[in-house]
């Protein structure tokens, strides 16, 4: 393929902005790895990123309204779930995030190196499809998310907020920089830390929170069974995988002492390979205890009020926020949107680019938003496909609600065969080499596929 996207083989603009070719030169001539900031704790700190964006993305507005439904429905019967998918998250995007170290190319690219039969390509590009599909539907949701936020703070009507969110993030992804990019996605994780002060405000009872984490309260009835699997399928999504891969990617090509491209850790100096890996790994914990501190926020605060005061049944996240104002406060509200607002905002970029990585990895394609329009038309036709598509769709006044649910179905079929995808091509000693899975990341792997491939019957079920 002529336009084979070998993201360790090629030379790419990473930050100085999309097609600046000099200011990336600048960049890759000055070897930063020799300065006391990039040494020591200060390294390891510059190094968050990637990881912190993904957990905080999976918080987005959809994620909100199914963690207040588990507090608003089980009280605090439910937070011992945030300490169970957290090692399960951790391990499933290390090993995402360790394939594009090894490798220095996405996940779409390495199922063409795994899988060179026709068959199993077309297998995986409908799946790519339906994620796709799936995407543009949590899109629009959480479009129309941020708009209530919006009319909830008096800012205005839902569907203009809507249409100048949509806009504004296909503006920014298309036409801005990636270092301008990944501030703004560094700016918006700081959005959530609301819900921890919102958690504090409603003054939860301290013996109930710490038996609620520490002693699960299993439930075998149907509506505790749909929720539970309804968080775990929030919590690890399949969109997840691609996205952790290519943002690690660009951060790769954003070294500027590796000459602006994707260089695997066998190409490096073994000691930079080795902190590099640590660095990494650290970024990606710490992005996933962030997200699952933020579940734990939400099931708290929505606990201490709205299942204290018999208010059970939520539709979205606005209806939390509220059902919050009058039992919390006005300020307890306020807030409770501004952090749906901002996970909003960051989630759909994310949305939008996990699929369309995936699908031009698969087809040979250049990716990245470190990459100019005309240097990879594929990736942002179809990351303006799942923006604009899901603005289109919020003006077409669809039930927000209808669209979750269906997107929710598309990627509870979609999560296990995803995963085993994604297992079968981080064990393989011929792709990975010495940074293959061990035995931890292996049964860890494994193990999430149990909830995730429970959540794919379940969604059989309940759509059939």
């Amino acid at each position: 393929m002529p336009d084979a996207a070998d993201s360790s083989a090629e030379l790419v603009p990473a930050a100085a902005g999309k097609g600046d070719a000099e200011g990336s030169q600048l960049r890759s001539e000055v070897d930063l790895t020799q300065g006391p900031h990039r040494t020591g704790w200060r390294y390891y700190l510059r190094a968050i990123g990637p990881g912190l964006v993904t957990g905080a993305s999976d918080d987005d507005p959809s994620g909100v309204a199914t963690y207040s439904q588990a507090g608003a429905a089980q009280g605090y019967g439910m937070l011992w779930v945030s300490l169970v998918t957290f090692p399960l998250m951790a391990a499933v995007q290390e090993i995402c995030d360790r394939t594009a170290l090894a490798t220095g190319k996405s996940l779409g690219e390495l199922v063409v190196i795994r899988w060179r039969s026709r068959p199993a390509r077309i297998f995986f590009g409908a799946l790519l499809i339906g994620l796709l599909a799936a995407n543009a539907l949590n899109i629009a949701a959480d479009l129309v998310a941020v708009g209530s936020g919006m009319t909830l703070l008096h800012a205005g009507p839902t569907w203009l907020w809507a249409l100048v969110a949509g806009v504004a993030t296909t503006a920014l992804v298309m036409f801005g920089s990636f270092a301008r990019i990944a501030l703004v996605f560094k700016v918006l994780c700081a959005a959530l830390l609301v819900y921890f002060v919102v958690a504090i405000l409603v003054h939860p009872p301290a013996g109930q929170v710490l038996r609620g984490t520490f002693v699960p309260q299993m439930q075998l009835n149907p509506t505790y069974l749909t929720l539970l699997v309804a968080v775990l399928g929030t919590t690890i999504s399949p969109y997840l995988f691609f996205w952790q891969s290519a943002h690690r990617l660009e951060d790769m090509r954003d070294e500027p002492e590796q000459g602006r491209r994707a260089v695997p850790l066998a190409e490096r100096d073994s000691s930079k390979s080795r902190r590099k890996l640590r660095a990494s790994r650290l970024d990606v914990i710490a992005g996933m205890a962030f997200n699952n501190l933020v579940m734990f926020a939400i099931i708290v605060s929505t606990s201490a009020t709205l299942h204290a005061h018999g208010t059970t049944n939520l539709n979205s996240a606005a209806d939390a926020a509220k059902a919050l104002e009058p039992l919390a406060g006005r300020w307890a509200g306020a807030l409770f949107a501004l952090g749906f607002i901002g996970s909003g905002m960051l989630a759909i970029p994310v949305l939008a680019g996990a699929g369309a990585a995936g699908m031009a990895g698969l087809l040979g394609r250049r990716f990245g938003f470190s990459r100019s329009v005309r240097q990879a038309p594929v990736f942002y036709g179809l990351v303006a496909v799942g923006t604009l598509g899901g603005t289109a769709l919020t003006l077409a006044h669809v039930d927000p609600v209808q669209l979750l649910v269906i997107s929710a179905y598309i990627n509870g079929v979609a999560a296990a065969p995803f995963l085993l995808l994604v297992m079968l091509i981080s064990s393989s000693r011929t792709i990975m080499g010495p940074h293959r899975n061990g035995r931890i990341a292996t049964t860890l792997g494994w193990a999430t596929m149990v909830p995730m491939t429970t959540a794919a019957i379940t969604s059989f079920i309940v759509g059939g």
